[in-house]
């Protein structure tokens, strides 16, 4: 097996530019250019890498495995270049414009064999994984998430949905063994700001929120289940889980009290960053020849539930009674 792999990244905007960093600073990858339709913004990031400034189709040529960071409307044109030189590539939410064209690469890079994973990044975040534990264990009746932010200093071509909730719906879905069976939307703020309500077949609910227009960062799950309430932090990595105890009457001075007290349990999490962890997982796949974490479908999914929430919410000619998305949970 390769020890390392050679590895580019097309788009070094936003987030693009932590990828470059993130595998200049892992030991099975060596970084060896990167791309940027704007040339200067190219020339930093390769500058700042010690690599240099490529063509994005040459770069799919030369790599093994590229990351994909270029505006979504661009996303399938990239994705074609790194089919037809064979080339590995995790493509970053959202994974397209249009489920049918995702079809589309999905298909193509199956038929090359080429690896495609999604970058649903809190996948990888280090609290997932105790939360995929706990949810096991427990009948789960509704799920809160929260994503919230105050406006960004860049231009996002996205709605709040399609940039924020996505991770959410991701992951809701992931976690969550249910088809979605119906949607309740309101948005405001000119698509910066929306609430949908997912039923799910089994019955749990699920509440997300996304908003570009709060002045507090804020990264939440918060789940009920029958025997305890999960609260999680994607920021702080940091979980509770909140179970009653017994009830009791407790006599004090004479006085009789009712006392019902709340034990916390605070799981172990492994802090860690999940960009770095991520990209393992993708070297890894393109390694083994193995089927990514985060699929080209779970990527499909998750588009067509944003894209139905976003038409709801924004389009003032939608039907709200309309749910027409076929989208299945793992």
């Amino acid at each position: 097996m390769v020890e390392t792999l050679d590895v580019g990244v097309v788009g070094v905007g936003a987030m693009g530019r932590h990828h470059a960093r993130a595998y200049n600073e892992l030991s099975g990858a060596t970084l060896i250019g990167v791309a940027d339709a704007n040339a200067d913004r190219a020339k930093q990031i390769a500058d700042e890498n010690g690599v240099r400034a490529c063509d994005s189709a040459d770069l799919c040529k030369q790599a093994d495995a590229v990351s994909i960071a270029v505006p979504t409307r661009y996303h399938a044109e990239v994705a074609r270049q790194c089919i037809d030189a064979g080339t590995g590539m995790l493509i970053e939410k959202p994974l397209v414009m249009k489920a049918a064209t995702g079809r589309d690469l999905i298909e193509a890079a199956d038929a090359e064999d080429v690896t495609l994973q999604v970058g649903h990044i809190e996948r990888f975040n280090p609290v997932t994984e105790v939360l995929e534990g706990i949810l096991a264990d427990i009948d789960v009746i509704s799920v809160s998430a929260k994503r919230l932010g105050p406006s960004v200093d860049r231009t996002v071509e996205d709605s709040a949905v399609t940039d924020l909730m996505i991770h959410d719906i991701d992951l809701i879905c992931h976690l969550l063994p249910s088809s979605v069976s119906d949607i309740q939307v309101s948005g405001a703020a000119q698509g910066r700001y929306a609430i949908a309500t997912l039923e799910f077949a089994s019955g749990v609910i699920g509440s997300l929120t996304a908003s570009r227009v709060t002045e507090k960062k804020i990264r939440q799950f918060k789940i009920t289940a029958d025997s305890c309430y999960v609260t999680a932090d994607f920021i702080d990595q940091s979980l509770e889980v909140h179970r009653q105890s017994v009830p009791e009457y407790v006599a004090t001075d004479n006085e009789v009290r009712y006392r019902h007290e709340s034990i916390v349990e605070k799981p172990a999490v492994r802090t860690g960053e999940p960009l770095k962890r991520e990209l393992e997982s993708f070297l890894d796949a393109v390694q083994t020849n193995s089927q990514p974490r985060v699929t080209g479908e779970d990527g499909i999914r998750a588009v067509e539930l944003a894209q139905t929430i976003d038409r709801k919410a924004f389009d003032a000619g939608s039907s709200e009674g309309e749910f027409t998305t076929n989208a299945q949970t793992d």
